[in-house]
């Protein structure tokens, strides 16, 4: 069918900020599978890489241009119809929506779009999307991955009301709820529930990853591989390698990867009129509304904050911003920021780089000159 996939982006790259100034939005998480990962399920066979911005292309890079070429713009999530669609595509076509490409057959994608596509097609072009559309996300990859496979099975200990779960091997649990009647519960491989934790599904707890004792789910959410979790969580998306360790509730939000929040830490996720929430756009430069009564947290990757921490509705904090001290810091913080309530200054880049470091380390994964190039290039411009 297609031997090389491109994935490309569109608008979204920037609507996405904070979440996708470390990275090409195909590689956010939504459901189960990272956006670019449900659509190379369904070409198995094809090589695929990154069309993305200059300072990400070290790390995120094109593939060998092969015979037949694909260009996907993986905001764009997949459905029966829109699947078809593209696997019908002539040589030197295309199908687009809203003046943006969808998907391109050829080697070239074009500058402008010519061909309209009226299929309806769910995509992620807001940071409040990803949880927004967990649940349908969730439900599509589930359905996916589980179809035609047997389930590992659960220790006797726990309570699981309805059938929509799926234990890969290798996972601890005892003594815990799973109420699967809300949405389907998928449990990878070597991750461990502890004692009295209860999920109200839909859930996805990723590899390696911890519910840790007495920890509250309510769905759909997304807990990425290698997450320590703990307190309250209600319809919110860890990207992964992060940690929200104890007590304290995280509500209708998304965190990205290399983050920490502080133990009893809380984000207001609806306002005390009921009223819309709006959040600061980093595209505009102003406050967006988002067409939702419930809004969070969104915080980008390497951002972290301390104990007590109380982050009101609509919260945007951007990357490697470190947040501390009483009160409620306002409702757009940016990239680089020290400090809280009282005020910020600036979190200079070395002392950025070696908190990541450490981060990192921890998990057997080095800050290398690549990593540290992004985290620059963010930084020099995070006032832009």
């Amino acid at each position: 069918m297609f031997d090389t996939i491109i994935f490309f982006e569109g608008s979204e790259a920037a609507t996405l900020k904070p979440l996708t100034l470390t990275k090409p939005p195909g590689e956010l998480r939504c459901g189960i599978r990272k956006l670019y990962e449900k659509w190379t399920a369904v070409f198995p066979e094809a090589a695929f890489g990154f069309s993305t911005r200059e300072y990400l292309s070290k790390k995120f890079t094109l593939p060998a241009a092969g015979a037949s070429v694909l260009h996907l713009n993986p905001s764009f999530m997949p459905n029966a119809e829109l699947i078809d669609a593209i696997k019908a595509l002539d040589l030197n076509s295309g199908l687009g929506q809203n003046g943006e490409w969808i998907a391109f057959r050829g080697e070239r994608l074009p500058a402008g779009v010519t061909e309209n596509c009226e299929l309806k097609v769910n995509r992620i072009t807001h940071p409040w999307d990803i949880f927004s559309q967990n649940g349908e996300a969730m439900a599509y990859d589930f359905a996916e991955l589980t179809r035609g496979r047997k389930s590992a099975s659960l220790s006797p200990t726990n309570t699981v009301i309805g059938d929509q779960i799926f234990v890969e091997e290798g996972v601890e649990a005892e003594c815990a709820v799973f109420n699967t009647t809300t949405g389907p519960i998928y449990l990878d491989k070597k991750s461990v529930i502890m004692e009295g934790a209860t999920v109200r599904g839909g859930l996805y707890l990723g590899e390696r990853s911890q519910l840790k004792l007495g920890t509250k789910i309510y769905g759909p959410t997304t807990i990425g591989p290698d997450c320590k979790v703990g307190g309250e969580v209600n319809n919110s998306v860890i990207q992964g390698l992060s940690n929200k360790g104890h007590e304290g509730f995280l509500g209708n939000s998304v965190l990205g990867e290399w983050c920490n929040i502080g133990a009893d830490s809380n984000n207001s996720n609806l306002k005390n009129n009921y009223s819309e929430v709006k959040v600061w756009s980093m595209e505009k430069k102003t406050f967006v509304k988002t067409g939702l009564q419930f809004s969070g947290l969104i915080m980008g990757d390497h951002s972290k904050c301390g104990i007590n921490t109380m982050f009101n509705t609509g919260t945007v904090v951007g990357v490697s911003a470190n947040i501390f001290g009483a009160g409620f810091p306002r409702t757009y913080i940016p990239s680089f920021s020290w400090g809280g309530a009282a005020g910020f200054t600036d979190y200079k880049i070395n002392k950025a780089f070696e908190t990541a470091e450490l981060v990192m380390e921890r998990r057997g994964i080095a800050l290398d000159d690549i990593e540290k190039g992004i985290l620059q290039y963010i930084y020099d411009r995070r006032e832009e």
